[in-house]
């Protein structure tokens, strides 16, 4: 099913159940050849997942998608290290470092995870939910859900070069931001965020102006949530299962930020919804990327 009783609560109280089952026909199983000329081009893959039991901290008692806390990892790689290898499977040469919070997890077969790939220079993004299965050069990923989301909010960054000689730096975790954290995070355009429900997972991007994000204080962040395309899985997600994991990627550094906590939604009555999330643990991981992207042109979309 497309939809879990968390995305249809959502649906219902802004009231386009109708438009989200329309939107939810281009949902399928399978990935068509536009999709896998597409993956082969792209140099960078963002997974979801919840962490094994015991493999981090964490806060909250453990839930159907796996007991750990929810992380946002990025994986990068000569376009190519993903491809679409079946009908329905992507195989992804290479893996997370050993240190990084989702390694343990993209290890064990049948891990739900979701996974966005998405292009700068042609603002086009691709979905791809389903089941891990370890392999001898990376991993593959068994496909639940496979779909396509349309341009908005999407920054366009026109070219990226690879930095030789850039090397990840020692991971810092910490249970609150620092003063330069909350700077990086108040500067962003472009975000990822994984939740989790009973039976999957998912991996998404948000995008704005910057200062689209707020740090309201150490270890709380909020966000408007823009009107999108009516499906409402993030949100259905979190109503489901509170736990989250954001990934904040610098652009031009290669620096990421990773972190993890539990989200809630707050509807105002005028119809505005903002996210609030409350932070639990941050990995920073300096030149964790080896791309550098050009500057971006804001998305016309942008409130």
């Amino acid at each position: 099913m497309t939809y879990h009783s968390g995305s249809r609560t959502i649906q219902d109280r802004v009231g386009v159940r109708d438009l989200a089952d329309h939107v939810g026909r281009a949902v399928g199983q399978g990935i068509r050849p536009v999709a896998a000329a597409f993956l082969e081009l792209q140099p960078m893959l963002i997974v979801g997942a919840a962490a094994p039991d015991g493999g981090t901290r964490r806060e909250h008692e453990p839930g159907p998608a796996g007991g750990g806390a929810v992380w946002a990892s990025l994986l990068t790689g000569e376009p190519g290290f993903v491809r679409a290898t079946g009908a329905r499977r992507i195989s992804v040469v290479g893996g997370l470092p050993a240190g990084d919070p989702l390694a343990a997890a993209l290890a064990v077969p049948g891990t739900a995870v979701g996974t966005i790939v998405l292009d700068p220079r042609t603002r086009r993004r691709m979905r791809l939910n389903g089941r891990v299965r370890p392999t001898p050069r990376g991993f593959a990923v068994e496909a639940d859900q496979v779909f396509a989301n349309c341009p908005k909010y999407l920054q366009q960054r026109q070219t990226y070069e690879k930095v030789t000689g850039r090397t990840p730096g020692v991971p810092r975790r910490g249970t609150e931001l620092s003063p330069s954290q909350r700077e990086f995070v108040a500067a962003a355009d472009t975000f990822f965020v994984a939740t989790v429900h009973a039976h999957g997972a998912d991996a998404s991007h948000r995008g704005g102006n910057p200062g689209f994000v707020r740090v309201d204080t150490p270890r709380e962040l909020s966000w408007p949530d823009y009107p999108g395309n009516s499906m409402f899985l993030t949100l259905g997600n979190l109503t489901a299962d509170p736990r989250a994991g954001l990934l904040f990627l610098d652009w031009t550094s290669g620096s990421v930020l990773q972190l993890t906590g539990t989200a809630r939604t707050e509807f105002a009555p005028d119809g505005e919804r903002t996210v609030r999330f409350t932070l639990s643990e941050a990995v920073e991981t300096p030149a964790a990327s080896p791309l550098r992207w050009s500057a971006p042109a804001y998305s016309p979309a942008n409130p």
